[in-house]
């Protein structure tokens, strides 16, 4: 076995969670490693994920806006798009930009990044493996390493369903964000997150979207009175949405797919240039050397941790989709802090109330803490307040009326457990929410903080003034 080089905070991954655990371990004065398989930083969120995603649905909106603008007494000639001027401009102005961002940060914290694939040998030590075309400092004759601690960041990958092998026009998500010309029909299987805001951007764009989903609605983990304002919109742009349909395989030619379903045990074809498969992710725990550490993992391959990311394995951590909750970029953020902390010693802790997600459909969707359902299925007795953008000016002046502001409370003393908002700037809005559910607020303390008029963030203290018995503009 080759000498080991000896490094003191090794972290595998430079996705969300990875870069920003280098940087803050190296604000609290650690040496710290990367090691990135890819030839890029970032990871799947900035590289081929979710912000090269809003990068085409802006994309998308801009069309629709420059085609029709007669509500506000404008009239438009049809507008025509370039497509490979905006996969251009997504890829050199969008993810280039923040990818040379990452860069800049890491080497502004000195952080060393090397480029390879790394197998973990044991809890303390790791062999790094040459990849991909050199970027970065390179493994190049294989690099043994020996950590003092070692924080897992690998992401994680679509998940391949039987008959839609990735090849031609099966697409996964990356594939989908990439293609070449925009598809005169495209079907999305699954709609989750990923699968409705696409289907919704290439609608957009000009493409007729099917989506198949084989439960009983798009978007489950969003609530079905949300939803629905989602579905309405989406049925406006042409869009089919054929539920409880199982995707059975794939026949594709130089020019098209042709995709068979079965729905209540009948088969049904539907044909088109691309199909796009995004049923979930995988996470990247396997064929990394997990084995051989004291490192534990359940079922689906996420690995088990403690409250600050620390594995069985104590000088191990495991931070973004691949340790538990949801697999979000800005989990991933939060996670990476407190494990940087916990190696220096810091009380950090993962312990947030309410993690936000969001879906960037039209119009958006977001939720933070319990929904009304999940707040009774934990036996507490809760309250719900509601206020449409329909009586928000800002909203209207939008010609963006559809949607509302949630509160979910407790009835023994108002604290605000729960939000969801559906409708313009829904991504924002979702930020004081979260505030409210991690800081432990009551409705009263949002119907007290005064909201600038008029705003999209006036509902939000429209719907606490309802939770505490004063409603004004409903």
């Amino acid at each position: 076995m080759a000498d080991a080089e000896k490094r003191d905070t090794v972290i595998i991954g430079s996705g969300p969670g990875g870069y920003v655990a280098a940087i803050r371990a190296a604000e609290l004065g650690q040496k710290v490693t990367i090691i990135e398989k890819s030839d890029t930083l970032g990871g799947v969120c900035l590289n081929v994920g979710c912000v090269p995603s809003k990068a085409l649905i802006n994309a998308g909106h801009r069309l629709q806006e420059a085609n029709d603008a007669s509500t506000w007494g404008i009239t438009t000639q049809p507008a025509t798009i370039d497509f490979a001027k905006t996969q251009e401009w997504k890829q050199t102005k969008v993810v280039d930009r923040m990818t040379s961002g990452v860069k800049m940060l890491l080497k502004k914290h000195k952080v060393e990044v090397i480029q390879g694939e790394a197998v973990i040998d044991s809890d303390t030590r790791l062999r790094v493996v040459s990849t991909g075309e050199k970027q970065f400092m390179s493994a190049d004759d294989g690099l043994t390493i020996e950590f003092k601690d070692l924080i897992i960041a690998t992401g994680s990958r679509p998940i391949q369903i039987p008959g839609f092998k990735f090849e031609g026009r099966v697409v996964d998500s990356t594939g989908g964000l990439g293609l070449k010309d925009i598809p005169k029909e495209f079907v999305v299987i699954g709609g989750g997150y990923v699968g409705t805001e696409l289907a919704g951007a290439y609608a957009n764009l000009g493409s007729h979207v099917t989506i198949l989903e084989g439960t009983d609605s798009i978007l489950a983990g969003f609530d079905k009175d949300m939803v629905s304002i989602v579905v309405k919109s989406l049925k406006k742009k042409g869009v089919d949405i054929v539920t409880n349909a199982m995707a059975k395989s794939s026949e594709q030619d130089d020019s098209s797919v042709t995709v068979t379903y079965e729905v209540d045990g009948k088969a049904s074809t539907v044909k088109a240039d691309y199909c796009m498969v995004t049923v979930g992710r995988k996470p990247n725990t396997d064929d990394i050397g997990i084995e051989f550490t004291d490192v534990k993992t359940d079922k689906r391959g996420i690995i088990e941790t403690d409250i600050q990311g620390r594995t069985a394995s104590p000088h191990i951590y495991a931070i973004g989709d691949i340790a538990s909750g949801p697999a979000l970029a800005h989990k991933a953020f939060f996670q990476g802090k407190v494990a940087a902390g916990a190696i220096s010693g810091k009380n950090t802790a993962n312990d947030y109330a309410g993690v936000p997600a969001v879906c960037f459909a039209d119009p958006e969707l977001a939720t933070v803490g319990l929904t009304e359902s999940e707040a009774k299925e934990k036996g507490i007795e809760v309250s719900t307040a509601k206020f449409p953008f329909a009586g928000n000016a800002r909203a209207v002046s939008l010609d963006e009326a559809e949607g509302f502001v949630r509160l979910v409370t407790t009835k023994d003393g108002n604290n605000v457990v729960g939000g969801q908002v559906v409708g313009p700037g829904a991504s924002d809005l979702i930020a004081e929410l979260s505030l409210a559910v991690n800081s432990g607020m009551n409705a009263e303390d949002i119907a007290l903080t005064i909201h600038p008029h008029p705003t999209l963030s006036e509902p939000i203290q429209e719907a606490a003034d309802i939770a505490i018995g004063f409603p004004t503009h409903i």
